[in-house]
């Protein structure tokens, strides 16, 4: 199984959201899980992932099936290459045997357009960037996912799965 996962805060707890599904090009989910943080790190400037890790952990304590890869809403590497993110991370906390795929709607100053894929007929691009998985094949995986928008329909709902938003 594949996991895109993404949390929301609230004041000092907060959401966080996770869809499972099983190949890049499906438009559904397999399954989605929500589980709540009642006490979150204060945000610290150039540590965020100090406030977001543990959130992303306690969701991966409730998936019971082995998971492929992990996609994340930002960045693995900030700049690409060796700069740890969020992703990178996680990855070193699950012993690196998961591979994960970040994926950023906002360009980071370090960043180059080498790991900027657009998407539909968006002008704005989405930033990927990967561990345990080669940076192509993270490009492509992104790139094949179901939807013609430049947010992939699966990250989307996970995103407003973790805010409380249903479809209409």
């Amino acid at each position: 199984m594949i996991l895109a996962i993404d949390v929301d805060y609230q004041e000092a707890s907060a959401t966080v959201a996770g869809v499972l599904f099983q190949h890049w090009q499906d438009s559904e989910a397999a399954d989605v899980v929500v589980t709540n943080v009642d006490e979150i790190c204060a945000y610290e400037p150039g540590a965020f992932y100090k406030r977001e890790l543990p959130c992303i952990l306690k969701l991966l304590d409730e998936i019971k099936q082995p998971l492929s890869c992990i996609v994340v809403d930002g960045y693995v590497y900030l700049d690409g290459l060796e700069q740890p993110g969020l992703g990178k991370y996680l990855y070193d906390a699950l012993d690196t045997k998961t591979p994960v795929i970040g994926v950023a709607k906002r360009s980071f100053a370090k960043i180059s357009d080498e790991f900027a894929l657009l998407r539909g007929d968006s002008r704005k691009a989405l930033y990927i960037t990967s561990v345990g998985i080669e940076q192509s094949e993270a490009m492509f995986n992104i790139a094949s996912m179901y939807g013609k928008h430049r947010n992939p329909y699966l990250l989307k709902k996970v995103d407003q799965v973790c805010r409380g938003i249903t479809e209409t």
